[in-house]
């Protein structure tokens, strides 16, 4: 709860940033609109930001979605919607005219619609194995760009695959009183031994040795051997994200060998899907375990070290967490470095991702029947978005107002600006 001002900070920075923020918000307004009827493996939260770059467990770079905290089984059009009305918020945050938004919005729609069709004339073992190539993302993007944009897009993509466990090492931890440790940068990096009161200071090895235990009998046994091979040296809380503020997040250090072989873990709580009031419970009690079997349906490639875990954590409380590497090569595009042109092409791309993944999970050969050959589809979840943007912006205007006005708490935070959750100037 004190982190929720920060919270309010963050989605207040733009009408986009807000959007990302407001998935549960969303979630209930889609639950009024009429649908097919065919469900699939759902994000929950497909808006632009949560596609991205990662290294597969082959150390080959994919693209796909990236944030699975809403994941559930659903209608697939509401992922659809997510997107694409994410899509015209942003393109609005970026000051595009109407017309280059719109066709943003339409390549989204389109690019999943066509690929549907592709996947439904595949054999499930082709579909499950199909995956969209860095190089091809990039080939797309830059295709009729300019150099400068094209030269930004592979510094984004390069910068973000070199954010591994060592890059978070040197960033995130202090090694100055000889054994490592999280340094203090609070509010949005704070040592455990600076939140512990008398009673969780008591508790504090007993729930590290329950954490440990459980997370590793979540994972396959050739990866519980690999993390027999680390020692547990320090936690910290760690605020990532927007709609993530708020929720607990920790981050774990573990040493190898020596100090040169370090392994970072992130600890995210997981709570109530925001589809769950409307799409009913999940298949597993275990919240983070919905988590990361939603990201193994969905991904091309998971995290090896992907695990779960539920315990009475130290704040006495029973809580649902999901694990997974730090900073493991992923990377996003700034979106902020993106012509109108190049949107599109990102925009098709996400549409294409996304179709993927429901292929996988969902009645894709009924999907592609409903979706037809025509543009209908892609006409009507356009207008959708554009009406949906309309109703974000003014929503996030009634936030800001209620800042300003003081009727609503609000933190700014000691970093840099997001440059994804403010208004670019063009």
């Amino acid at each position: 709860p004190a982190l929720v001002p920060l919270r309010h900070g963050r989605m207040a920075r733009s009408a986009f940033a807000f959007y990302r923020g407001g998935a549960a918000i969303m979630a209930g307004d889609l639950a009024t609109t009429r649908s097919s009827g065919l469900r699939a493996q759902l994000c929950g939260d497909a808006h632009l930001l949560n596609f991205g770059v990662f290294d597969t467990p082959e150390r080959s770079h994919a693209f796909d979605i990236n944030d699975f905290d809403e994941t559930l089984p659903g209608p697939w059009e509401w992922d659809v919607k997510r997107l694409a009305a994410s899509v015209e918020v942003a393109a609005r945050d970026l000051g595009f005219r109407k017309p280059q938004r719109t066709a943003a919005v339409t390549a989204a729609v389109k690019g999943y619609r066509i690929r549907v069709a592709e996947l439904a004339e595949m054999s499930n073992l082709e579909v499950w194995h199909t995956r969209l190539e860095v190089g091809d993302v990039l080939r797309r993007i830059e295709l009729g760009q300019d150099p400068t944009v094209s030269k930004r897009l592979e510094r984004d993509v390069r910068k973000g695959l070199q954010r591994n466990h060592l890059t978070a090492f040197s960033k995130l931890i202090d090694t100055t009183d000889g054994e490592p440790h999280f340094a203090r940068h609070p509010p949005l990096l704070v040592p455990i031994d600076d939140l512990l009161d008398d009673r969780a200071r008591r508790r504090y090895v007993k729930v590290i040795r329950e954490f440990l235990h459980q997370y590793r009998a979540s994972l396959s046994s050739e990866h519980q051997h690999l993390l027999e091979g680390y020692r547990y040296v320090h936690l910290a809380r760690k605020v990532v994200g927007v709609g993530s503020v708020g929720t607990r997040s920790m981050v774990v250090l573990m040493m190898g060998l020596n100090d040169a072989d370090p392994l970072l873990l992130q600890l995210k709580e997981a709570k109530r899907s925001v589809l769950e009031p409307y799409c009913g419970p999940p298949p597993h009690s275990n919240r983070g375990r919905r988590v990361v079997e939603g990201q193994r349906l969905m991904q091309t490639a998971s995290d090896p070290l992907l695990g779960w875990y539920r315990l009475r954590a130290l704040d006495d409380k029973v809580h649902d967490f999901y694990v997974r590497q730090l900073w493991d090569g992923k990377a996003s595009i700034d979106l902020t470095h993106l012509t109108p042109r190049a949107l599109v092409s990102y925009a098709e791309i996400c549409g294409i991702a996304l179709a993927r993944a429901h292929a996988r999970t969902g009645f894709r050969v009924s999907i592609a029947a409903y979706l037809g050959e025509t543009d209908e589809f892609d006409d009507a979840i356009t207008t959708f978005a554009r009406t949906y943007a309309d109703l974000t912006e003014h929503d996030h205007a009634r936030l800001v107002e209620s800042i300003e006005s003081g009727r609503l708490a609000s933190e700014a935070e000691p970093e840099a600006a997001d440059t994804n959750g403010r208004r670019a100037r063009r």
